[in-house]
């Protein structure tokens, strides 16, 4: 049965299962493919293996990408025949370059020339400064170039012009040596307001600082930083002003902001010092105390560093009685400080203000001229509701050292009342001072008004107003500054302050008041 149905099979069976049987054989896969590669300026097909990579074909063409290099397809890319490679040469460069740093043109107004009259006073230096760049290049074609490094190889100096702005003000004569800071420099008058002689130069005297010594020998004051803010906001210096050619001398001190000043019977100077800052206001405060020698060796310690209180951060204020007695002031407390020891004692417990702001307020303090008492801003209470600390009213009070009694001479006189003691006068049967301050226009807001110059006995009796007018505006928060004592055939002392940018000295027995400088650029005055 089986033999009988094989000899049927046709002949086309045979040739179908042949057919079949090489159906199923494997295909023959080709070895290479072809890509076009463009490269370091020039394009070409090359002949690769199939399933390569971008990097093997570049591997394969002898082609060696640099770290920075890319390509299109990115270089893990598989290929397939006809694709299109291209590789992008990029290079990173570093070049330096020498640049001039032009000087700046600092004018300063005198008014010991006439009008429109100039004067070199300093010649300007032109800097040099060295520019690394890091340039980008695809292909040798500069696509980028950022600066990345900047050494100041020599600083520029700038040219000082002295330009005449002579005013028709009367000159006056004055006792002692009285010296102001305009527009960043430092100037001083000598027995007469018209005699105007330039100390400082430099156009970087901040203001925090600016105090002469008792015999009016010397200048302390502050300089702006030449540092980031955030590192250094100022140095401290001294300089002799009765030199032909004063020559500043840096005290080794930097960080000043609140308070420094000659200590008396000595030709020291004490000062605080405050930690900067990248956030408001700028630093926190040390609540130290310092002290450095105009002979030399470094500065050494009077009072440890400390937390200072409630609103510490901030800082402390200190000052010095005629014989060298340390009081000092802080947001919440003012008193006195062993000197010997290091340590506070305090007078009188002050109610902080909450400012809901990035300062704090200190109560201007003040030692009367006999060294008896002490003059200070305290902060009253306000009617209820208010809050203790949110009080808008401050009185002008004074505490006695003897008996630590304390009373209130003002009411409502104002935050910055900034009190201010005369020299002594006797009549014959007793010692007298006079005691100047500032009255708010606007007591219940006293931090934002102008002021009135005020003078009154040191009992708080015989209270007067003296400048400026009622019909003019207020003058700003400021220290009155007395006169070392006074003038033949003047009713009183002369006090000086600074109304609208200029210098005016106000007569404390008659009211006269004199304007003496127009350029409208002082802000801080010293008299001794």
């Amino acid at each position: 049965m089986f033999r009988f149905q094989f000899r049927l099979l046709p002949d086309f069976l045979f040739i179908a299962c042949a057919c079949l049987i090489g159906a199923c054989r494997s295909p023959q896969i080709a070895t290479d493919i072809t890509v076009t590669l463009n490269a370091d300026g020039l394009s070409r097909p090359i002949e690769i293996s199939a399933g390569s990579t971008v990097l093997e074909a570049l591997e394969q063409a002898g082609i060696t990408p640099g770290e920075m290099d890319r390509s299109d397809p990115p270089f893990y890319t598989v290929l397939n025949n006809g694709d299109a490679i291209s590789l992008t040469r990029v290079e990173e460069v570093f070049d330096t370059e020498q640049l001039m740093i032009p000087y700046e043109r600092q004018i300063i107004r005198n008014e010991t020339l006439p009008e429109g009259e100039t004067r070199l006073v300093q010649a300007g230096v032109n800097g040099l400064q060295e520019i690394t760049y890091r340039r980008i290049l695809e292909n040798g074609l500069e696509i980028s170039k950022t600066s990345v490094k900047t050494i100041v190889l020599t600083e520029s100096s700038p040219e000082i012009v002295m330009v005449g702005s002579q005013a028709s003000f009367t000159p006056l004569n004055i006792p002692g040596t009285l010296v102001y800071l305009a527009g960043g420099n430092a100037w001083i008058m000598e027995g007469s307001t018209a005699n105007r002689r330039l100390i400082v130069s430099s156009g970087d005297l901040d203001g925090r600082i600016f105090s002469l010594s008792p015999n009016g020998e010397y200048l302390i004051f502050t300089r702006k930083s030449t540092k980031p803010i955030n590192q250094e906001i100022n140095t401290l210096w001294v300089v002799r002003v009765q030199n032909i050619e004063p020559k500043p001398i840096w005290l080794q001190a930097y960080n000043v902001v609140h308070f420094a000043a000659w200590i008396p019977g000595t030709n020291s100077v004490a000062y605080s010092t405050v930690e900067p800052r990248s956030a408001a206001p700028g630093w926190q405060a040390n609540n130290d105390l310092h002290r450095v020698s105009l002979t030399g060796g470094s500065p050494r310690r009077i009072l440890q560093d400390s937390g200072g209180g409630v609103y510490g951060w901030w800082g402390t204020n200190f000052a010095f009685s005629s014989d060298g007695r340390l009081a000092y002031s802080r947001p919440d407390q003012i008193g006195l400080i062993d000197q010997d020891e290091g340590y506070l004692k305090p007078l009188v417990e002050i109610t902080p203000l909450n400012t809901h702001s990035d300062w704090a307020w200190i109560p201007p303090i003040s030692w009367g001229a006999d060294g008896k008492s002490l003059f200070y801003v305290s902060h009253a209470p306000a009617p209820p509701p208010i809050a203790s600390e949110e009080s808008p009213l401050f009185n002008l009070s004074a505490v006695s050292i003897n008996n630590e009694m304390n009373a209130a001479l003002v009411n409502s006189a104002g935050m910055f009342a900034y009190p201010s003691s005369s020299p002594i006068h006797s009549d014959g049967r007793e010692k007298k001072y006079q005691v100047a301050y500032l009255q708010a226009i606007f007591s219940e807001q006293s931090e934002t008004s102008r002021y009135r110059l005020m003078v009154m006995d040191r009992d708080g009796s015989e209270n007067r107003m003296l400048f400026p007018p009622t019909d003019a505006g207020g003058i700003e928060p400021q220290l009155p500054i007395w006169s070392p004592s006074p003038l033949e055939g003047q009713v009183g002392d002369f006090l000086a302050v600074v109304y609208q940018g200029n210098l005016w000295l106000v007569d404390s027995g008659s009211g006269t008041s004199h304007q003496v400088t127009g350029d409208g650029l002082i802000s801080r005055i010293d008299w001794r």
